[in-house]
């Protein structure tokens, strides 16, 4: 059985195919997902639940990505090719009508989840604030991020890249952090201050592209704060 705080990827076709089973299987996971929700808590889940409800309609419009799911069994050797041929384990047209009822229940149950997550993401965003350190360099797919709240007197310091690859023909873009340090907020000890700090540690970067992110409420910081500012970064960036 699947954790409750993961869902396989496939979860659809692992163990038991049984529509009460897997209607259990969903509900126990989307419990936990709702959990985290409650709290605030972001991610992995939303991002989790994007992958899963993706997978489905994938699996709905393509058998084939199904098949591919599905366990097989060793049909045979081919000696003159030396390869093994295997043959898939779904023939049962009740079988199909089971995934098909699984699938139509699920879609709708996961888009909920997602909507709800999304709702909780734009509420994020909307309290938070952001601004630029000093210039911004033309080259500004390195850099800093400075992560704070209005009523904390701390300021939580990350170092960001972003990495372009390209996937069937498409570009992408992704962002990834490391984080630096913690730092006090005083009188003198500003984020302009933290930069130029920066700059006297890390000589590869002497004119950082630094971008401030301010939260007027609490949120965690792993699960919500970072992630969400890291795609208000993407925004930020030039990704030409």
């Amino acid at each position: 059985m699947d954790n409750m705080d993961n869902l396989n990827h496939n979860w659809l076709t692992d163990n038991l195919i049984d529509f009460e089973y897997k209607k259990y299987i969903l509900l126990s996971y989307l419990k936990t997902v709702n959990e985290k929700f409650r709290v605030n808590e972001l991610y992995p889940q939303l991002a989790d639940l994007l992958l899963h409800y993706q997978n489905l309609n994938n699996i709905k419009n393509n058998k084939e990505v199904l098949y591919n799911q599905f366990p097989k069994q060793l049909k045979g050797l081919d000696f003159e090719k030396l390869e093994l041929n295997y043959e898939v384990m779904i023939q049962d047209d009740d079988l199909m009508k089971e995934i098909n009822d699984i699938i139509n229940y699920s879609m709708p149950q996961i888009h909920k989840a997602i909507n709800e997550g999304k709702n909780i993401y734009d509420f994020v965003e909307d309290n938070l604030e952001v601004d630029t350190v000093g210039l911004i360099p033309i080259y500004n797919k390195e850099g800093y991020m400075l992560l704070t709240q209005e009523s904390k007197k701390y300021l939580k310091v990350y170092r960001y890249k972003v990495s372009m690859f390209e996937h069937h023909e498409e570009s992408f873009s992704s962002i990834s952090t490391t984080y630096i340090s913690s730092e006090m907020k005083t009188i003198s000890r500003t984020a302009e201050s933290v930069k130029l700090d920066l700059i006297k540690r890390f000589k590869e970067l002497p004119n950082p592209a630094t971008f401030l992110f301010t939260s007027r409420m609490k949120f965690p910081l792993q699960e919500t704060f970072l992630p969400v500012a890291k795609r208000l970064l993407m925004r930020q960036v030039d990704i030409k």
